[in-house]
């Protein structure tokens, strides 16, 4: 076994790595840059080599500043993690030269699997199901038209050596099959510093479900049940769950083994991915392998037992899998959030900054999991991915995980760069997702506009009305007990409140009671059970006997609260005050029409208008990298171009104006 390895990574899944490996007993060392010199991979690492500046192209994907590290550093192998160098055929390649173990697929297994144009061929060679498509040279986007109109629209257009949604496009057209080819190639060499594109057919109604294999280099290759990845945006996974509540035994089991097949046909050792598209007969195609651990990994770990970080070290070291595949059980239900610093509002654009708050909720073994490369007071990128942790939650059955997730959700607290905590909590609680009848398109369908919480519907106002209330009260009874009040003076609390939720106005009564309050409204009394401490983010307690969590911030008499995926602001006043309140004018926001706003931060990479100049609504108007993704501005409505606030190559902060119209 290995004494020291060195983690090719950072963020949640070096510190996933560095987990297991201390378990183990082996000794870690972490890279990082200039951007990650206080990252929290770097503290929980025994040894840390800086690897150059912030952009990964300038280290965490230069190949010879990590086996210098490992020189430097005596580690005996690297672990790649995902993303960066994991699926770099150079970089296993110029490893084994080194003598450097490598925690992951042979080489020929990463050549043939990591591009995806020969992994199809070797897929159909395995006589694995594959997608109609063309996966010769496409010279450019009038050639890229040409084969998708032969291959029948709506077509995927995929980056070859892509991967993580980067380079890829679905085109219903001729026009969006030029543009997403351009988008595609663009995207791929500034990624993965490979521009070949391949089209291939879009099944409609398709569901993502992949299977998870392990190999040992002696002829042992298992399949570890399945994962069902349909929920996504933009090619993205936001939830993952295993199993899939898809499948029947004959289908998975046909999965399975032509997963199997497939990694038996490169002589496939480590861990990895075979991904298939699902239609609504169960027909089932092969789309790429992921030669190495998947994101969503931790979910198969919950259904079966077996730590995959593990398995791989000890299948890197020579040795061989402890289990054949009917030994590999298949227990209860588990499900994923990605929690990325993105904004749902915005469309979900990325969002960075510092952490002011990040609270997950307490991890409880067997039920509730959290994986993390962040911590409170860190920073928020722009340079790398958006993803700050992953919850995974448990079960015995589908629901009970699902009501899990969901309970967990509500009580995650990230303050500072925007978080889907809320978008992931509605969908978790969406009747579509509940009965498991999705496929992956329900994002785009459901929310096609994004999510809003303060703008989703409260389905229980008494729910968000009690716990404000109670809440003020609380506050109001520390206050009259303040020291120096004058006798006979002392301040009065009260029990008579008016809240304002949402334009309604909601009279309550509240009293104190044992454990907590009881707040009358409308003719109902509301008992308000909680252990919570004034100012603590979260408010956990019971509702009439109905656990509850939710998020809370308190600003002067107005409290804001989070639950469900519903955001709501409530004020809370005395009787008095709120007469007073009505007679208050309102503030009408500022008129900001003209302007073309940056909706998060990145680097402007291009601004295609010019002042004077007449705009059509969808017209193209600016676009701005942020996290590795291109982002396209288009106009909303027909307009001049008065000036331009912004230059091509400023970097921007989220909302600063880049062009004014007329």
């Amino acid at each position: 076994m290995f004494k020291k390895i060195l983690i090719a990574n950072r963020g949640e899944i070096a510190c996933r790595v560095i987990r297991t490996a201390r378990r183990m007993g082996i000794k870690t060392v972490a890279v990082y840059s200039e951007a990650d010199k206080d990252a929290l991979h770097v503290a929980r690492a025994d040894e840390a080599v800086p690897i150059g500046p912030a952009p990964s192209a300038q280290s965490y994907l230069v190949i010879d500043r990590i086996i210098e590290a490992c020189k430097q550093t005596g580690a005996e192998a690297v672990h790649p993690g995902y993303g960066f160098l994991s699926e770099n055929e150079a970089f296993a390649k110029a490893l084994e030269k080194a003598g450097i173990a490598f925690i992951g697929p042979n080489v020929e297994a990463i050549a043939g699997m990591g591009d995806k144009i020969a992994s199809k061929r070797l897929a159909e060679k395995a006589k694995v199901n594959t997608i109609p498509g063309y996966t010769d040279v496409i010279r450019d986007a009038a050639h890229a038209a040409e084969i998708a109109k032969k291959v029948g629209y709506p077509v995927m257009i995929k980056a070859s050596a892509g991967g993580g949604g980067k380079g890829l496009r679905v085109a219903h057209s001729d026009a969006e099959a030029r543009e997403g080819f351009v988008s595609c190639q663009n995207e791929a060499r500034a990624a993965f510093g490979d521009d070949r594109v391949f089209i291939e057919k879009f099944i409609e109604e398709p569901r993502h479900i992949e299977v998870q294999v392990l190999g040992d280099g002696h002829g042992t290759v298992v399949y570890l049940w399945e994962r069902e990845c349909s929920i996504q945006r933009r090619h993205q996974k936001v939830l993952e769950e295993a199993p899939s509540p898809f499948l029947d035994e004959a289908t998975r089991h046909a999965m399975g083994k032509q997963a199997v097949a497939l990694a038996k046909a490169v002589k496939y050792r480590s861990a990895g991915t075979v991904e298939f598209v699902v239609g609504a007969d169960r027909s089932f195609y092969f789309l790429e392998m992921n030669t190495r651990l998947q994101v969503e990994h931790p979910v198969t770990e919950m259904i079966t037992g077996f730590d995959l970080v593990e398995l791989m070290i000890r299948v890197a070291a020579g040795e061989k899998l402890p289990f054949a595949q009917d030994d590999i059980p298949l227990r209860g239900w588990a499900i994923e959030a990605r929690i990325n610093a993105e904004d749902p509002s915005r469309g979900f654009l990325p969002s960075t900054g510092r952490l002011v708050q990040f609270r997950p909720p307490a991890e409880r073994a067997g039920e509730l999991r959290v994986d993390t490369g962040v911590f409170e007071g860190g920073e928020v990128s722009m340079y790398y991915d958006s993803m700050v942790a992953k919850l995974i939650a448990h079960g015995s059955s589908r629901d009970e995980a699902r009501g899990r997730l969901a309970e967990a959700l509500d009580s995650f607290v990230v303050k500072g760069p925007a978080s889907n905590i809320a978008f992931l909590s509605a969908v978790a609680r969406h009747p579509r997702f509940a009965s498991g009848k999705f496929n992956t398109g329900f994002i785009a369908e459901e929310f096609p506009q994004g999510y809003a919480p303060s703008a989703a519907p409260i389905e229980d106002p008494s729910l968000f009305v009690s716990v404000a209330a109670a809440v003020h009260w609380r506050y109001a009874e520390r206050s009259a007990r303040i020291a120096g009040q004058v006798p006979g003076h002392e301040r009065d609390v009260g029990d008579a409140r008016v809240v304002h939720l949402r334009g309604a106005t909601y009279p309550v009564r509240v009293r104190s009671m044992p454990g907590g309050q009881e707040v009358f409204l409308d003719g109902n009394s509301y008992s308000v059970q909680s252990a919570w401490k004034l100012g603590e983010p979260v408010f956990t307690g019971t509702l009439n006997g109905k656990r509850i969590n939710v998020r809370l911030e308190r600003n002067g008499m107005k409290y804001r609260l989070m639950h469900a995926g519903v955001e709501a602001t409530a004020l809370v006043l005395t009787e008095h005050a709120a007469r007073m309140q009505a007679l208050m004018p309102d503030k009408p926001p500022p008129d900001l029409s003209k302007f073309l706003l940056s909706p998060m931060p990145g680097l402007l990479t291009e601004l295609a208008v010019s002042p004077g100049q007449e705009i059509k609504a969808g017209e193209k108007l600016a676009v701005i990298e942020a996290m590795k993704m291109e982002n396209v501005l288009r106009a909303e409505n027909d307009a001049v171009v008065k000036q331009l606030l912004a230059r091509a190559g400023d970097s921007l902060a989220v909302d600063q104006p880049i062009v004014e119209f007329q």
